[in-house]
């Protein structure tokens, strides 16, 4: 059992790699979404802007968009280690991290609209614990932008609008729609997270987790590994583009999870992320060795 202090810088330097290091795999996503667009045209000035965007912020340390999102948070722990404990640590290095400008002070009292000023507040950092039978502690994290956050949906099959029964084509539209209805709100072009199933809560935390992933994985389950592959392409062809500039780069990843559900009810849950697609992760071992994660 850790004392409260123990892990603090470490997540302080783990909010630090998200907030100004994309990784490296979503930089090569929008460079090969550069390559697909008309040269000269909207869609490629926006993602040539990004892209030297992403470069300054690795090189200056310095977060990828004034939007610094709100820290969402999984932690794998070992039995016998005091979660209110990580929960004291991770709190106080937002609060760290803020004052060193990694983030900014990004946390607002909803009844009086007061800025909280040190980036921490009531459910921020969200934090999710699971015990599980490995020595080491795991924490993986995403910041996650308003911007994109506003343009998150769920959707309750079936919906006679869309034509969406209760099957995966009935996902699949839904998820289209989410698409269509974000345009350039999103910041696209993003990544989504999807939860099929679960309850209105459940569904959300699911989906986020989704993002999680990395780009290039393949679904386990083949039937979503072929929606997953089928809603990216049918994306890319709605003509959005970045920022809503128009182009074939609306999407960079398509990933989706499934939980069960009661009978009445058949939620679709997206997950919007915008281009900074900023996830960071660490194993620390027990005798506290680091590990950092893609």
């Amino acid at each position: 059992m850790a004392a409260t202090g123990t892990y603090t810088e470490t997540f302080v330097e783990l909010i630090r790699r998200a907030s100004a290091e994309l990784p490296a795999e979503v930089a090569e996503a929008l460079r090969t979404g550069r390559e697909a667009e008309q040269r000269g045209g909207l869609a490629s000035i926006a993602l040539n802007t990004i892209l030297e965007n992403v470069d300054l912020a690795r090189e200056a340390s310095a977060p990828i968009c004034q939007d610094t999102g709100t820290p969402v948070v999984w932690v794998h722990h070992p039995t016998g280690v005091s979660t209110r404990a990580v929960k004291a640590d991770f709190e106080a290095a937002v609060r760290e991290a803020t004052a060193r400008t990694y983030l900014r002070p990004n946390a607002v009292n909803t009844l009086t609209g007061a800025n909280t000023g040190d980036g921490s507040g009531r459910g921020i950092p969200f934090m999710h614990f699971e015990e599980w039978d490995e020595p080491r502690i795991e924490v993986r994290m995403i910041l996650k932008g308003g911007g994109s956050e506003n343009v998150g949906a769920q959707y309750k099959l079936p919906d006679g609008k869309l034509g969406a029964g209760r099957d995966l084509d009935g996902v699949r539209r839904a998820v289209l729609d989410a698409v269509v209805q974000a345009q350039g709100k999103g910041c696209a072009p993003g990544v989504l997270g999807v939860c099929i199933g679960g309850d209105r809560v459940s569904a959300f935390e699911a989906s986020k987790r989704q993002l999680l992933r990395p780009l290039a994985d393949t679904n386990p389950m083949p039937e979503l590994a072929a929606l997953e592959e089928r809603i990216l392409r049918e994306g890319n062809e709605l003509g959005i583009g970045p920022m809503g500039f128009g182009g074939s780069t609306t999407l960079l990843g398509v990933k989706i999870g499934v939980l069960d559900r009661l009978p009445a009810c058949y939620f679709v849950t997206i997950s919007y992320m915008c281009w900074a697609a900023r996830k960071a992760g660490v194993s620390i071992g027990e005798g506290g060795e680091l590990t950092w994660l893609s």
